[in-house]
């Protein structure tokens, strides 16, 4: 083959293969923006579909509900809970009214010594104190509709059981709520809420609270946990434990995709008692 033809050959073959990156190119990059015009929807949806706090109520119906998380002093349909740590004590009351299965499933542990000698096992200063696993690690934990003598399954099918979102309860400084991995995943951890930090500029629409749990978020709280986890109880007296509880040195948490929030030396619960039920 003489030069001249080689070079037309190896010309043609450059431009041949310089066509199918081209188009191999193209392809790729309008499958890369449909897969994103697909999430984005998929995100949108999701997003359309998830029902915002509060919503089925005016802000007047908000300001004209009963908010007992305001007051130490205790009603009908709560119960009184001392908590003994190797800290001190913690005074809480719980909502049977208003959250019936977080109550039902925390009281019970209680009464049954489930708690007791559990670990404080997760700890993150300004947020909260998480508790309640038998296995101190943040993976176990069940609720007493999982098994034996107060098995359920049309409470909890084994993954847990639902949320209870409810108007008169927020994440205010000092609420204690369910924690889960995830809607209808409830067991036995729980959470005390510690942010002593003023985070109503956190609260976007300020209409979807009532008046006077948005002024409670000056004196802390995580108001975006706020429809996603349910409130069950709230402490009364013993925050000042809670705080020393919050306060302790902590290092990385292998099971809490190494958080800086594994105490080093746990302050446990010793016993919970039921005042009044």
């Amino acid at each position: 083959m003489k030069k001249k033809n080689k070079t037309l050959v190896i010309i043609f073959s450059v431009l041949i293969l310089a066509f199918f990156v081209v188009e191999i190119g193209t392809i790729a990059y309008r499958s890369y923006q449909q897969q994103q015009a697909q999430q984005k929807q998929s995100q949108a949806a999701q997003s359309s579909s998830q029902p915002k706090l509060n919503e089925k109520y005016s802000h007047s119906q908000l300001d004209r509900l009963q908010l007992p998380q305001l007051t130490s002093d205790f009603s009908k349909g709560e119960s009184k809970v001392t908590i003994e740590t190797t800290e001190g004590t913690i005074t809480a009351k719980i909502f049977n009214k208003y959250a019936p299965l977080a109550a039902q499933n925390f009281l019970t542990h209680a009464k049954e010594g489930y708690y007791n000698n559990t670990e404080f096992f997760r700890v993150v200063k300004d947020f909260m104190i998480q508790g309640g696993d038998p296995e101190n690690s943040g993976q176990g934990g069940q609720s007493i509709w999982a098994s034996d003598a107060h098995r359920d399954k049309k409470i909890d099918p084994g993954t847990g059981f639902k949320n209870e979102i409810d108007p008169h309860l927020y994440f205010i400084r000092g609420a204690i709520g369910m924690a889960n991995a995830g809607p209808g995943t409830n067991g036995s951890q729980f959470f005390i809420e510690q942010s002593s930090s003023d985070v109503r500029e956190q609260i976007s629409n300020k209409s979807s609270y009532p008046t006077k749990i948005y002024q409670a978020y000056k004196n802390g709280g995580t108001p975006s946990l706020d429809g996603n986890y349910t409130v069950f109880g709230q402490v009364v007296s013993g925050m000042d434990v809670v705080d020393k509880i919050a306060s302790a040195a902590v290092k990385n948490n292998p099971n809490a995709e190494n958080e800086k929030s594994l105490p080093e030396a746990p302050v446990k619960i010793t016993k919970i008692t039921i005042q009044n039920n």
